[in-house]
C-alpha cells in the first residue's frame, strides 16, 4: 500500500496473554496530559502559566465474540482479590496486509475491572458479543 494513504483500522491484533481469539473492537487507547495552571501573586502579567502535569488514560475496552469452552478471561477475572491481582502487559497492534505491525500500543500492568456478557434477544440474529474492560498504568504508542 502506498505510504500516502491512511492506514485502515479493521486489521489488528491483541496479545492479552490468553487465547488467540480475535477481538472485534478495541477502544480506550486515548491519553491526555493534564494542565497545571500557576500564577505568582506578584506577577506583573495577568495570565496564568500553563505546565504539563499528570498523564491521564482511559480504561481499555475490548469486544469479542463468545466462544464455547473459552474461560481464560474469566479465569483471569477470578484472580482479582483484595490487593492481589494478576497484572498483565497487553500489546495492541495495527497490522498491514502482510499481518505485520505498523503501529503498536503497549499497555502496562492491566487487569480486568468489568465484564459485560452478551445481550440476549429471542428474535435477534446477531453474534453473541461480550465486552471486557481493563484498567492499566500507562500506554506507550509507537509507529513501526
Amino acid at each position: 500500500m502506498p505510504e500516502n494513504y491512511p492506514l485502515p483500522k479493521y486489521h489488528f491484533s491483541v496479545d492479552w496473554g490468553g487465547t488467540k481469539i480475535g477481538f472485534t473492537e478495541v477502544t480506550g487507547l486515548d491519553m491526555e496530559i493534564e494542565v497545571i495552571e500557576y500564577r505568582d501573586g506578584a506577577s506583573s502579567e495577568f495570565i496564568k502559566q500553563k505546565m504539563p502535569g499528570m498523564i491521564k488514560t482511559s480504561n481499555i475496552v475490548l469486544k469479542r465474540g463468545v466462544f464455547t469452552s473459552d474461560n481464560e478471561f474469566f479465569e483471569w477475572w477470578n484472580t482479582v482479590k483484595l490487593n492481589k491481582i494478576d497484572r498483565r502487559d497487553i500489546t495492541i497492534s495495527l497490522l498491514n496486509e502482510e499481518h505485520e505491525p505498523v503501529m503498536t500500543w503497549s499497555v502496562s500492568n492491566a487487569w480486568p475491572t468489568k465484564v459485560q456478557p452478551t445481550e440476549m434477544k429471542a428474535d435477534g440474529n446477531e453474534t453473541a458479543i461480550e465486552t471486557l474492560e481493563l484498567v492499566h498504568e500507562g500506554v506507550v504508542a509507537k509507529s513501526e
